[in-house]
């Protein structure tokens, strides 16, 4: 991993802070790591990785965009500092139980996922690894919580197309064999 990512990392780290994955307890940062190693695969863009790294910071911390922003402009050149801000943005979730308390998690995830069929490619891109990351997790520690989980993900993988077509493959198939493992 690279100076740049590697400073990514250290800040998701400490802004995460003392989380822990809801069904490994393992420090959360394990995660966007996996996530982050999941897209090298498919590319090298710093911007895409980074947000890869960073994608769940402004859902779950207390971190502020303003925040961020400004972090990433002393460890990247500009452009990228700003395409890392527009990526991560673009995958934290708009429809929240806080934000929106009246709606039931079947709406909230419908809402969700038409905002992010609008998403960029790159965006998508890290969405497919952040989707692959967690169904494995899900599925493996909870399987009566998976099929809710995974068929919520097909629904995003049938319309948020525009991703890293090898990747995409990838997920799909992976989230079709794992409901159809759990049918059995």
């Amino acid at each position: 991993m690279n100076l740049i990512l590697n400073k990514v990392q250290q800040f998701a780290d400490l802004a995460h802070g003392e989380q822990k994955r809801k069904y490994s307890n393992e420090r959360y940062i394990v995660h966007p790591v996996r996530v982050l190693e999941i897209c090298a695969a498919y590319t090298n863009k710093t911007a895409v990785l980074a947000a890869a790294l960073l994608h769940d910071v402004l859902e779950d911390t207390p971190v502020t965009e303003v925040e961020l922003l400004s972090f990433l402009k002393t460890v990247m050149n500009r452009d990228d500092a700003e395409q890392t801000l527009k990526l991560v943005v673009e995958l934290t979730d708009v429809y929240t139980k806080e934000a929106y308390p009246h709606l039931n998690r079947k709406q909230r995830k419908e809402k969700e996922t038409i905002r992010i069929e609008q998403t960029s490619k790159d965006a998508q891109t890290i969405k497919y690894a952040d989707i692959l990351d967690n169904s494995k997790e899900i599925t493996a520690s909870d399987p009566n919580f998976a099929p809710r989980f995974l068929n919520e993900c097909m629904t995003i993988l049938k319309i948020a197309t525009k991703g890293n077509k090898e990747l995409y493959t990838t997920v799909y198939d992976v989230i079709q064999s794992k409901l159809h493992n759990l049918r059995k």
